[in-house]
């Protein structure tokens, strides 16, 4: 490829310039008709996918700098980031996906105007997918944007392997069936040929015609793209900022399409449902349209009310999924807070507190349990007339510890056993809630197995490691991880004080 030297300050200078010359003021777009809005917006689109070309070039070259051959001399590492995709971000100050896409796609375009000539070792590969050379070749001249070529490969994907690659392949034998890097290049000309002649195409159409040729390509890889989405079926639990929880969902096929009807069925009257129906149906969605709750404010309670249908029912079908043991949340807060009105609660295993308005609310609905605590901040007990703790008395240990009682765990009360610090058999002990302790189960094991003892003062509850582990047994303090129990600290006289 020939390369024309152009000092890199002129090349910025005239970028910007360019960039100032377009930025309108507000009065002339507001002057400007219908026809030529849309067309000013169809131009920026064109100029900002030849500037992406440009972006994606520069981010191509940036990662074949640090290609993984190179090791700590390769530019990411110097830079101090361990990966192209890490050293992008930063410079472009962009997401890890766009920074990897622009990576990615840089690679092809790279590739396409500059190939590795075939059969060469010396010069290592660039893109290593030369069948989208002729996609990198689109963004390069800005008739595809980097979403685009981003849609295209996913939804093309990667060759199969072929007859002629397997050890027991006879010469020159291919396989019919698999998808060579020719069938994947003659299936981008085909997708680029379409955009060509239709430049409205975007990046989600794109995807779906790109996936819909491979699926005619590669009849045999639909089975296992499906068994691909069954094995990686997913809900994850991720924190938000605000200490909150997150579920990010990935359905299987047949999940998907489920959560996509349930989706359709629930927000329907806000985008367009049909009009003909029944009185009642239509009651209903006249109700859901003239909601003041936004869309995702409506789907959220619609969906955590379905939840909440399903958990209370006393169907077979729906105690074999969760169990006899309903899930229950609990408000935590003291009596002196509830009596005058004034604080705050805590939901149980979390410190996320929520306003009186809340506690008020929730107690309304599922009432209230008292618990009493003595000088030492200890629940009233119920002496040993049974071998497990009930479920108030553990309702009472989960109000005073929080979760697991060891320092560094952070399993919520649900996920926790009920420990005798007085063993049951051995030390003849209590079935006494100051007498016991939530654990979770990895914990309780280790206590019970390595030879763990938990011992109790004024002070609270000390876990003593054996011998083994410290040879002077040092206790270390298991502090509370109520939230609750923390505001009756604060406020004084624990004594005359209750957590509801």
């Amino acid at each position: 490829m020939e390369t024309i030297a152009v000092p890199f300050e002129a090349l910025v200078d005239a970028a910007r310039s360019a960039v100032s010359l377009l930025a309108p003021a507000l009065s002339t777009i507001r002057s400007l008709s219908d026809a030529d809005l849309l067309r000013f917006q169809r131009e920026l689109a064109e100029l900002r996918r030849e500037i992406d070309s440009d972006s994606a070039l520069v981010a191509g070259e940036v990662g074949f700098r640090s290609r993984r051959e190179l090791g700590y001399s390769g530019l990411a590492q110097r830079e101090g980031f361990r990966t192209p995709e890490a050293l992008v971000r930063h410079e472009t100050g962009s997401t890890t996906r766009d920074a990897v896409t622009l990576v990615r796609v840089g690679a092809i375009v790279l590739d396409a105007l500059d190939p590795v000539p075939e059969g060469s070792a010396s010069a290592p590969s660039i893109g290593g997918e030369p069948w989208l050379r002729e996609v990198g070749s689109a963004v390069s001249t800005g008739l595809l944007s980097i979403d685009g070529a981003e849609a295209i490969r996913n939804g093309l994907g990667k060759p199969t392997t072929l007859l002629a690659d397997r050890p027991d392949a006879e010469a020159g034998e291919a396989d019919p069936s698999g998808v060579s890097e020719d069938d994947l290049a003659g299936a981008a000309h085909e997708l680029l040929l379409g955009l060509a002649d239709a430049p409205g195409l975007h990046a989600d159409k794109l995807f779906l015609l790109a996936r819909s040729l491979r699926d005619d390509l590669d009849q045999s890889g639909v089975a296992e793209r499906e068994s691909a989405a069954y094995r990686d079926r997913s809900v994850r639990r991720t924190r938000r900022a605000n200490g909150l929880s997150r579920f990010i969902i990935d359905p299987d096929i047949e999940s998907s399409a489920f959560w996509d009807e349930v989706y359709d069925s629930l927000t329907s009257p806000r985008r367009g449902g049909p009009r003909f129906v029944s009185d009642n149906d239509k009651a209903w969605a006249d109700a859901i349209a003239t909601d003041t709750r936004s869309l995702d404010q409506y789907l959220h309670d619609a969906l955590t009310q379905l939840l909440r249908i399903a958990v209370d029912s006393e169907s077979t079908d729906a105690r074999q999924i969760i169990g006899s043991k309903q899930p229950a949340v609990r408000v935590l807060v003291t009596q002196d807070a509830l009596d005058t009105r004034s604080g705050f609660g805590h939901i149980e295993g979390t410190n996320t507190a929520i306003s009186m308005e809340a506690v008020e609310r929730m107690a309304c609905t599922s009432g209230t349990v008292s618990i009493l605590f003595d000088n030492n901040l200890q629940p009233l007990d119920l002496g040993r007339e049974q071998r497990l703790y009930s479920s108030r008395q553990r309702i009472a240990m989960a109000a005073r510890d929080g979760g697991c009682m060891v320092e560094d765990c952070d399993r919520p009360p649900s996920w926790c056993e009920a420990h005798h610090i007085e063993h049951w058999k051995r030390d003849f002990g209590n079935t006494n809630i100051a007498d016991g302790i939530l654990l979770c189960r990895h914990h309780h094991l280790l206590v019970h197995n390595n030879h763990w003892e938990i011992a109790r003062d004024d002070v609270g509850f000390w876990l003593i490691p054996p011998p083994t582990v410290d040879p002077d047994q040092t206790p270390r303090l298991m502090p509370s991880k109520s939230a609750a129990l923390l505001d009756l600290r604060r406020r004084g006289n624990p004594h005359e004080r209750g957590v509801r």
